[in-house]
């Protein structure tokens, strides 16, 4: 009894939403133990151990966790609101030098895994779309947010100049201040990783979604978004056969769209083990692998440590970590984390539902999507539903940069869903302490705030009864 009731207390304790923070915990404690079990092959190439790959991990987790905390003490929205509208200068900032690959004794663009990814800063090196990820969700957010309640002034001041009308109605804010950026920061994203340009590009569509954007204006914009991406293709079948291969990385995407039968009938296909053989099979190893590892796994798993798929899966632990879940600990282990990131977005619906501010109703929904779109998507890849490609699963799956960014996102999410639940408990408090009151009583404080909103002159209607607008300050009383 007392080791509930202290755990109990804990669990008070914590800032924000208990169900977000018992969410947070779960998948820091599957990741430690999965990363430690999967990252065979990465501690013979790095020749360390798993036992400090597995410390490197603890650290990162607790670094995630505290900066959780640190976004959990903002008390107010509108430091959030400041912040997020530098979110796509931000982005540029970190996706233009990855795209002009720099290389500079300071600041240096990193070739890894066959495409321009990370950023190297005064030594630090850290990957730039999970960052970007965040920073796009939170910029839309305050986009959103601004053009709904017509703050953005720019354009209104443009439409008086003669022959520029136009740019003031509805339609052209939206693609202005939501389109361009999503375009522009898809095209940059594109240059390095399809998978991550397409996913980004629907999560920030569906955070407009749930923004209210009109939907008309949501189908013009995909529209030009569909155009954008086939111009990209264009440019790369014109580029292909030169020095100068203009998003190369769609080439890759043309090559794995054959699909794995495809590859392994090219590997039985082949005559003599030449070079169409080799790039075959390479192409077929991984997610042939995360397969194999699934169906191995069953519905209980072959035990931890027990994995067999993780010595010929080069990165089981980043793009195939659910495989590698299922595999050693089995079925049930794939419907606790497809429950978990279901639940987040369950839980964001309700704080959404306690939210008084637009923009923070924004956050919470494109923040909860963005976590768990990516975890589905990875799924799906994993289990060879869609091309072969692959996203890491969020707060599980190694990699330091995605863990913090991520954390961040949690963060945000229990700071509006802690100020949402702090200004829910003071209406809470207030109608107690009205119930509390005599009937004389809750008469002269309606009177005093109809007085208080319409002037000591004005006759306060009897024999009605109105509850309040917004801010409370329309009430009458019954007679």
């Amino acid at each position: 009894m007392a080791k509930e009731q202290e755990t109990t207390s804990i669990l008070d304790r914590l800032p924000g939403d208990k169900v977000v923070w018992i969410i947070v915990s779960m998948l820091c404690i599957i990741s430690l133990v999965s990363i430690f079990s999967s990252t065979s092959q990465l501690a013979a190439q790095d020749g360390v151990s798993r036992v400090e790959i597995a410390r490197d991990q603890l650290l990162t987790i607790l670094g995630g966790l505290a900066l959780i905390f640190a976004c959990c003490m903002v008390n107010n929205i509108k430091l959030f609101q400041k912040v997020s509208k530098w979110g796509l200068l931000f982005s540029l900032i970190l996706l233009i030098p990855l795209a002009l690959k720099v290389d500079t004794p300071f600041l240096k663009a990193v070739y890894k895994n066959g495409a321009y990814r990370w950023l190297r800063v005064f030594g630090i090196s850290f990957s730039v779309f999970e960052i970007v990820k965040v920073a796009m969700v939170m910029y839309l957010s305050w986009a959103i947010e601004h053009v709904r309640h017509d703050k953005l002034k720019w354009l209104d001041n443009l439409a008086r100049m003669d022959h520029f009308s136009w740019v003031a109605s509805p339609l052209w804010k939206d693609i202005t201040y939501l389109f361009v950026p999503t375009a522009i920061v898809s095209v940059l994203t594109l240059k390095g990783s399809n998978s991550t340009a397409m996913m980004t590009a629907g999560c920030l569509f569906l955070t407009m979604l749930v923004g209210r954007v009109k939907f008309k204006h949501i189908f013009v914009m995909g529209m030009m978004t569909i155009c954008v991406f086939l111009s990209c293709f264009g440019l790369y079948q014109l580029t292909k056969n030169t020095d100068h291969v203009l998003f190369e990385r769609i080439g890759t995407a043309i090559s794995r769209s054959k699909g794995l039968d495809d590859y392994i009938q090219d590997v039985e296909n082949s005559q003599k083990k030449d070079q169409n053989y080799y790039d075959s099979l390479d192409r077929i190893r991984q997610p042939y692998g995360a397969k194999i590892a699934i169906k191995e796994g069953g519905p209980f798993g072959k035990g931890p440590g027990q994995s067999t798929q993780k010595y010929k899966v080069s990165v089981m632990y980043e793009d195939y970590m659910f495989s590698f879940l299922v595999e050693e600990y089995g079925l049930w282990m794939a419907v606790l984390v497809l429950v978990l990131y279901l639940s987040l977005l369950a839980r964001g619906a309700l704080i959404i539902d306690h939210c008084k501010n637009d923009f923070a109703k924004i956050a919470v929904a494109g923040l909860c999507i963005l976590i768990s779109g990516q975890a589905i998507f990875h799924i799906v890849i994993n289990c060879d539903v869609g091309i072969l490609t692959g996203q890491t699963l969020p707060m599980i799956s190694h990699g330091r940069t995605s863990f913090l960014a991520f954390c961040i996102a949690f963060g945000i999410i229990l700071s509006i869903s802690r100020i949402s639940e702090k200004g829910l408990a003071g209406q809470e408090k207030s109608e107690e302490s009205l119930l509390a009151l005599s009937d004389d009583e809750i008469r002269a404080h309606y009177e005093i705030d109809v007085r208080r909103f319409w002037g000591d002159k004005t006759e306060i209607p009897i024999g009605s009864v109105r509850v309040s607008d917004s801010d409370g300050a329309q009430r009458f009383f019954a007679d």
